[in-house]
């Protein structure tokens, strides 16, 4: 799981490369960002459920097989052409990674402590998520400019040993006698769970789309791999503490620090400050992979005991639709009037979708409280 989400955002700083030589602007690289999105949700929507007929190992070793895939063919052609379809196929990986792979971290772990597969499952993503660009970054910055990185070596070597020993891992799953293709399924009042999740990683998606072509142009562009790696590592760091809090305070916490993470990056953006979008990025992985992550991934056990590959199917569409829309349309937006003042739009939505959002769960506690 670590290693296919390594390969999700591996190739983040080498965005500006792929975009000059295709002569785009900021509409075309948030599309070939969400291109991932495009892979991905129809993986959730028709896919979520494989690895109950199939086995939980098989679209694992799918996933590292597509994410090696995408890689190799940035290597070869290196445009933006090239990166819509990487960015497709890591989707696909992705998708059949994340599905299978919390299902079978659950089963290879006692299921008394369904929270512990949890945080496993989030700690390996988050790091890999944010160790991907982080690398990269620091091949850059170390070995001078490269269509081929260290990371990306890195990423060919592993790979295909991971592919093979992945077969020595114990089978504690029991197949399924069901339909290859399943949609996923959304257990009640997870939606409580999933809007959240759209918001927090809208704002993950424009810091690692949008954010990046604005240090481009403020000459901090060598900045870009730590930025992305703050954005989502701290959220890693903070998923032992959102694990000893009660799943609703966490969600309501990261609700109120993700605006507040995003404005400060805006801040820093408009002053032309690193500090404050370093610190910005870093707030706002605390909300999303810290405290919003990993209380919605741990209501899904006890409300979807028997389909826990396609409950998470379910919670990631809510994710992945704030991953790529609004990141779209910020792009859009920013070829129209400027990056900045399309971030700013972005900030104003998130604070009212915020304030939305929180409004609902205190109803939601209210009501609890009257019954």
């Amino acid at each position: 799981m670590f290693m296919v989400t390594f390969a999700v955002n591996i190739q983040t700083p080498l965005y500006s490369v792929y975009a000059k030589e295709s002569n785009i602007g900021s509409t075309g690289v948030t599309i070939a960002f969400a291109a991932y999105v495009a892979g991905l949700l129809p993986t959730l929507f028709f896919l979520g459920g494989l690895s109950d007929r199939i086995g939980r190992r098989l679209p694992i070793i799918m996933s590292l097989l597509l994410c090696v895939s995408a890689t190799a063919l940035l290597v070869v052609l290196p445009s933006w052409g090239s990166l819509f379809m990487a960015r497709l196929l890591l989707g696909i990986g992705t998708g059949l990674v994340t599905t299978s792979g919390t299902a079978y971290m659950s089963e290879l772990l006692d299921k008394n402590d369904e929270r512990f597969a949890t945080l496993l499952v989030a700690s390996s993503t988050s790091l890999g998520f944010s160790g991907g660009a982080l690398a990269t970054s620091f091949s850059l910055s170390l070995h001078g400019p490269s269509l081929m990185p260290a990371s990306f070596i890195i990423l060919f070597v592993s790979v295909p040993i991971l592919s093979i020993t992945f077969f020595k891992i114990p089978r504690v799953d029991t197949l399924k006698n069901v339909p290859l293709f399943r949609l996923p399924i959304f257990p009640p009042n997870t939606w409580l769970y999933g809007l959240p999740m759209t918001l927090v990683w809208a704002t993950t998606g424009m810091i690692i789309a949008i954010v990046p072509l604005e240090l481009k142009n403020l000459q901090l562009d060598n900045w870009t791999g730590l930025v992305i790696f703050l954005a989502i590592f701290v959220g890693f760091l903070c998923q032992p503490i959102a694990r000893k809090m009660n799943n609703s305070n966490a969600l309501v916490l990261g609700g109120i620090l993700i605006p507040i993470g995003f404005i400060i990056i805006v801040l820093g953006v408009w002053l032309q400050s690193l500090s404050l979008i370093l610190l910005g990025s870093a707030i706002t992985s605390s909300a999303s992979y810290g405290f919003t992550y990993l209380s919605a991934l741990s209501e899904l056990g006890p409300r979807a005991p028997n389909n826990k590959a396609r409950a998470t199917a379910g919670l990631f569409i809510y994710a992945y639709l704030g991953f790529s829309v609004p990141v779209v349309a910020s792009g859009a937006l920013a070829d129209m009037l400027g990056l900045l003042p399309a971030m700013i739009v972005f900030s104003i939505t998130i604070i009212i979708a915020t304030i939305i959002i929180l409004s609902f769960w205190y109803r939601r506690k209210q009501y609890i409280l009257e019954f």
